[in-house]
């Protein structure tokens, strides 16, 4: 095979045992990689009614045929398994070095199966695998853990691994790798923690091959010079702000969520932006492996009560800890992020789900004394306290370290969480930005925009700009980006750089480049049909996971804050989400029935029946 090493490995926790098989042509076409693969394997094995924390779930790491080659970006793995927080599958993306790394050592995908008895960290050099106690690095942050395995395997090795978060079973608890990138959402840490496996190291030497180099060479310079030509003139905003930039496009639709999720417009937005981010504590920037774009924020704040050093916070977190929560001290929520890194987690769900508690607390809900501090909008101290005391779910931070939704559920009130399928938004509200409301309904692993991403449309204006007010004929345009994000993330792609440059520039979104790429490195030879279709194949092997574990069209839901009660400022007040209506089109354009279920016809036309 090209573009794919060809081997999955398998590792049983239970029984120590370590094994690899070949990974079947076909399968590789007709799923592509990463998070197809992922999928396919999800539904093969597990059980969708099965307990996310059991020993029957499966924890699966997965990279794409264009992972490691030199494609632009080409530096993604995804991580897929049943999540705890949602009860739905998840697909958490991540970047860095690492995905590179681990292709190399000739192996597409790991499958982790079972539970080992005591903590473990499994060392894969090259082609060889092997488990290794882990008693001496539980307790340890990630930071910490990577550094010791470093030093224990190969300080040329890259490293993946849970914090106390993910020992913690803390409902979002992440997976980090390369110490600042993140597999952030849903809980894929807790998945591993259950598992007692502490980490991954990968050393990798193996090429990956090209089924016609000269071709891929000769595209990928092409994409790259044009690339570069249209950045002369103009710097890209992500090189120079990071996603941090996005708060003040957000603020001018109206639709940077504020004071959980009442509003739209944060007046202390100017002091969280990317520019204030750049010029207070930016020290370098910093890139995935084959990136032009280098969005990534390598930080130092100095501030005594917040001092630190590491990278980010990205434009979600700023929103979630920042205006959701109404602070609008940058130090702070730069502080809680690189908490949230070394402890291991979700960035979004901690800070939307302080922000609940926030409200929680202002309406009488939350008695004040079971938090055991003051808790108001705009508490900076708070934000910082209480995300420490989630990662080891101390204290209060055992609540909040169950997400929103059970925390507003457990006062009586689950309307106050900002949720769809029990998972925290990302920074764009739907009142003001209609496919979004959608994208996030209909997203397999709840609230998410990497799922499938109208912003580029209703915000950016990429390919072209669409009324975001509009919700009529949201449904198709919205249905093209789910599928073209199930292709980026199957082939190994960041979605920054895909979107814009390598579909078609129209609001169909036909995966042209992505093509061109995967048929110079794979020789698949895939039509454009074919591979439309494969990102089709993907969101419906998701959604027929989700109809096996009992959700339908109930699920694929948004809070009355958004679906009923008009937005009170900014461009988009008075407006409402109008999500029946868009559900209802959408459903007719994927072919489901009126309840959200994928029909035979679909499902044998797709090959999934």
């Amino acid at each position: 095979m090209n573009g794919w090493m060809g081997k999955i490995l398998r590792v049983d926790l239970t029984s120590g045992a370590c094994s690899a098989r070949p990974m079947e042509p076909s399968v590789a076409k007709d799923y592509i990689g990463g998070r197809g693969l992922g999928i396919y394997l999800l539904n093969q094995e597990v059980d969708p009614t099965c307990d996310a924390l059991s020993a029957e779930n499966l924890l699966i790491m997965a990279t794409g045929p264009l992972t490691g080659t030199g494609a632009p970006t080409g530096a993604r793995y995804m991580v897929m398994t049943k999540s705890p927080l949602t009860g739905a599958i998840t697909c958490s993306n991540s970047g860095g070095m690492f995905p590179t790394e681990f292709k190399r050592t000739g192996y597409d995908a790991i499958i982790f199966a079972g539970r080992s008895e005591t903590p473990v960290y499994l060392y894969l050099d090259h082609e060889k695998a092997e488990l290794r106690g882990a008693e001496h690095l539980w307790g340890k942050d990630t930071h910490q853990t990577t550094e010791l395995l470093l030093s224990e395997t190969d300080a040329k090795a890259r490293v993946a691994c849970i914090g106390p978060a993910g020992e913690q079973r803390v409902l979002f608890a992440s997976i980090m790798n390369d110490k600042h990138r993140a597999a952030g959402r849903s809980g894929v840490g807790a998945v591993m923690g259950s598992k007692n496996l502490k980490a991954v190291v990968v050393k990798g030497k193996g090429r990956i091959p090209l089924a016609d180099p000269d071709r891929f060479k000769a595209f990928n310079k092409q994409i790259l010079d044009t690339f570069q030509e249209g950045i002369k003139e103009t710097p890209l905003s992500l090189t120079v702000n990071g996603t941090a930039g996005v708060v003040m496009v957000t603020q001018n639709f109206g639709v940077l969520p504020t004071k959980n999720w009442q509003q739209g417009t944060f007046d202390g937005w100017e002091k969280i932006h990317g520019e204030e981010l750049t010029r207070r504590f930016l020290k370098k920037n910093s890139a995935c492996y084959g990136c032009p774009i280098g969005c990534g924020r390598k930080t130092r704040v100095d501030d005594n009560r917040f001092a630190g050093e590491g990278e980010g916070p990205e434009y979600e977190t700023v929103y979630a800890m920042g205006a959701n929560c109404l602070i609008d001290d940058l130090a702070a929520i730069t502080k809680a992020n690189y908490i949230c890194n070394e402890l291991g987690m979700d960035t979004i769900t901690m800070g939307a789900t302080i922000a609940c508690a926030m409200e929680l607390v202002e309406r009488g809900y939350l008695p004040v004394e079971q938090v055991g501090r003051s808790l108001k909008w705009g508490d900076a101290e708070a934000l910082v306290e209480l995300t420490r005391l989630t990662g080891y779910r101390e204290g209060f931070g055992d609540l909040l370290a169950e997400g929103s939704y059970r925390l507003a559920e457990r006062y009586g009130h689950p309307e106050l969480a900002p949720v769809s399928k029990k998972q925290e938004f990302p920074g764009y509200e739907p009142r003001g930005a209609q496919a979004m409301g959608l994208a996030y309904a209909t997203s397999p692993i709840g609230g998410s925009h990497m799922r499938g991403d109208p912003a580029y449309f209703e915000l950016f204006g990429v390919p072209e700009p669409m009324d975001p007010h509009q919700w009529e004929g949201k449904a198709m345009v919205t249905m093209a980006y789910q599928d073209l994000s199930a292709i980026i993330d199957s082939a190994g792609l960041c979605i920054f750089f895909a979107v814009r440059n390598l579909a078609a520039k129209d609001l169909g979104v036909a995966p042209v480049g992505i093509l061109e790429y995967l048929n110079a490195a794979t020789g698949a030879d895939y039509t454009l049909e074919e591979l439309m279709q494969a990102g089709e194949r993907i969101i419906n092997a998701e959604r027929l996971f989700l109809t096996k574990a009992g959700f339908a069209r109930k699920d694929d839901s948004l809070p009355e804050r958004l679906t009923k009660t008009p937005a009170p400022t900014g461009p988009a007040k008075g407006l409402v989400c109008h999500l029946d209506e868009m559900l209802d089109e959408y459903y007719k354009v994927r072919g489901w029935t009126e309840n959200g279920i994928p029909t035979k016809e679909v499902l044998n036309r797709l090959g999934l029946s």
